[in-house]
């Protein structure tokens, strides 16, 4: 089986927190936030896997801090965990106050994305090598996080058997 290290897939995006990216608390805007972690993670996984993606789960947004326009904002994001045609994508969102330079970890994020051929059929994906501790940790608790996210999924496909969707207005 192919196998890819981490470092492969890690990849960085930095940005100025501009006045029409904030909310009415004048801090980044939470949608703002969760498009560019989309965004850096499905380059990540497109990086490990050289194939098309797409994102089959948003696990989780954990919102640590918030973010204000004297802020850049940098994700960083990398492949820790595979499956046959999944990726599990973490991204780390570092906030840093450009007038004294201070740095903190403002949100993390998981992300799964599943591999695609031409024909929109999955394809598999090289298994991912860990090297740094950082590295290491997350990918030795991601079994443990895919087990929530199987889980999670099946209770969703049962609530939605009792959604309806026919609007009130109609």
């Amino acid at each position: 089986m192919e196998t890819r290290l981490v470092k492969e897939s890690r990849c960085y995006k930095t940005a100025r927190v501009f006045p029409t990216d904030v909310n009415n608390h004048n801090t980044l805007f939470g949608g703002k936030l969760m498009a560019y972690i989309d965004d850096i993670a499905s380059i990540a996984a497109s990086k490990h896997c050289r194939a098309s993606v797409v994102t089959a789960s948003t696990d989780s947004v954990d919102f640590l801090l918030p973010i204000h326009m004297t802020d850049s904002v940098c994700l960083e994001s990398f492949v820790t965990w595979t499956g046959r045609s999944s990726m599990e994508v973490f991204v780390k969102v570092i906030t840093e106050d450009l007038q004294n330079g201070e740095r903190a970890i403002a949100a993390t994020a998981f992300l799964t994305f599943v591999a695609l051929d031409e024909n929109k059929k999955t394809v598999p994906v090289p298994q991912v090598v860990p090297e740094t501790e950082e590295e290491q940790r997350l990918h030795e608790t991601a079994l443990y996080r895919a087990e929530v996210r199987r889980h999670r999924r099946e209770e969703s496909k049962k609530f939605a058997d009792y959604l309806i969707t026919k609007f009130p207005w109609e």
